[in-house]
C-alpha cells in the first residue's frame, strides 16, 4: 500500500509490519549461539503479533522453496541479520556513553518495537520518551504489561505522528529543552519525505541544549543508485513468484521516499555539533560482523552518524 500524507498504521500493517521484521532479526540474534545483543522482548512481540510475513526476516525461517531456488538467499539473510545486530549494538553503545556523560533525557523517534527502556541498564533519574503512532505504542505497552515487564527508566509514551507537531507534544509530556538530551533516529529516515527529514532535524536543533547527543541511521551515497534499486526490485519479484508467503512482503518501493536528501552529518556539523560518520561496512567490521565480500549488495550502505552539540 503506497504512502499518503496522512496515513496511519497498526503494528501488523504498512510501516508497522517492518518493525516486526526488525524484531524477528533481533530475536534470532538473541537466540543465536554467540549473540552480539540481548533483546528478550523481541520474541515477546512476535508471539503477540502471531504468524505473519515478518517472521521471514528471521534467518532461520526461510520458506524451503525460496532457499532452494535462490542459493545465495540464506547468506543474504544472515548478512541482513548481522546488519541489524550491529545496528542495535551501535545504538545501545551510544546510549551507554550518553548516560555515562550525565545525560538523563532520552528521546527515541519512531520508537516502534524498540525495547531499550526495558532492557538497557539506565542511570538513576533517566527518562525515556518514546514517540510513535498511537496504535504502535499501545501494542508495545499492552504486550509488555501482559508479560509482566517493567521499564528500567522513567518511561513516557508520546503518541504522535512525526509529521505532526511532535515538539509541542514532547514538551507537554515533560521534556526539558534546556537540559542535555540524547536522541535516536534508527530505521526512520527513508520513511520520511526529504522535506520532512529536514524539518525533523530543525525541530531537534530547536529542542537541544549544549551537551546533547544524537545518533542517526542515515541513508548512504547509494540510496538512489538505480542499479541497486533494480537488483533489489528484481530479487523481490523473484521472491513473490517463488513463494506464496512472499506475496505479503512489504514493498519498500511504496513505503520509502526515494528522494535527494540533505547529508545528515554535514547538516549537524554546520550547526554546532561535533560529528562522527561511520559507513555501515566499517561499523559492522568493528563489531566483528563484516559483510561477505562475495555477495552483491550484502547489507544496506547506510551511514551511522553520532554527534554531540557543543
Amino acid at each position: 500500500m503506497a504512502r499518503t500524507d496522512d496515513d496511519s498504521w497498526d503494528i501488523t500493517e504498512s510501516v508497522g509490519a517492518t518493525a516486526l521484521g526488525v524484531a524477528a532479526a533481533r530475536a534470532a540474534e538473541t537466540e543465536s549461539a554467540n549473540p552480539l545483543i540481548s533483546d528478550p522482548y523481541a520474541r515477546v512481540f512476535l508471539d503477540a503479533a502471531g504468524e505473519g510475513i515478518w517472521n521471514m526476516f528471521a534467518p532461520t525461517a526461510l520458506p524451503a522453496e525460496l532457499a532452494e531456488a535462490e542459493p545465495d538467499l540464506p547468506a543474504r539473510m544472515r548478512a541482513m541479520g548481522d546488519y541489524m545486530a550491529c545496528r542495535t549494538a551501535f545504538f545501545d553503545d551510544f546510549f551507554a556513553a550518553a548516560g555515562g556523560a550525565g545525560v538523563r533525557q532520552v528521546v527515541i523517534l519512531a520508537a516502534g518495537l524498540d525495547a531499550r527502556a526495558w532492557r538497557l541498564d539506565w542511570p538513576v533519574g533517566t527518562t525515556v520518551y518514546e514517540l510513535d503512532q498511537p496504535k504502535v505504542l499501545e501494542f508495545k505497552a499492552s504486550t509488555l504489561r501482559a508479560h509482566g515487564a517493567q521499564p528500567k527508566a522513567g518511561l513516557v509514551h508520546v503518541p504522535v505522528d512525526l509529521r505532526q507537531d511532535w515538539p509541542a507534544a514532547l514538551q507537554r509530556a515533560g521534556f526539558d529543552a534546556s537540559a542535555p538530551s540524547a536522541w535516536l533516529a534508527e530505521g526512520l529516515l527513508p520513511f520520511l519525505p526529504a522535506a520532512a527529514q529536514d524539518l525533523l532535524f530543525e525541530r531537534v536543533q530547536a529542542l537541544t541544549a549544549a551537551g546533547s547527543r544524537i545518533a542517526v541511521e542515515a541513508t548512504g551515497p547509494d540510496f538512489l543508485d538505480p542499479d541497486i534499486r533494480a537488483r533489489q526490485r528484481a530479487l523481490m519479484q523473484r521472491f513473490r513468484a517463488l513463494s506464496s508467503e512472499a506475496t505479503e512482503l512489504p514493498d519498500f518501493e511504496e513505503l520509502w521516499y526515494f528522494e535527494e536528501r540533505t547529508d545528515v552529518g554535514d547538516w549537524l556539523a554546520g550547526r554546532g555539533w561535533q560529528v562522527s560518520v561511520e559507513p555501515s561496512a566499517e561499523m559492522m567490521a568493528r563489531y566483528g560482523r563484516r559483510p561477505p565480500a562475495d555477495l552483491e549488495d550484502p547489507a544496506p550502505g547506510s551511514l551511522f552518524v553520532s554527534a554531540q552539540r557543543v
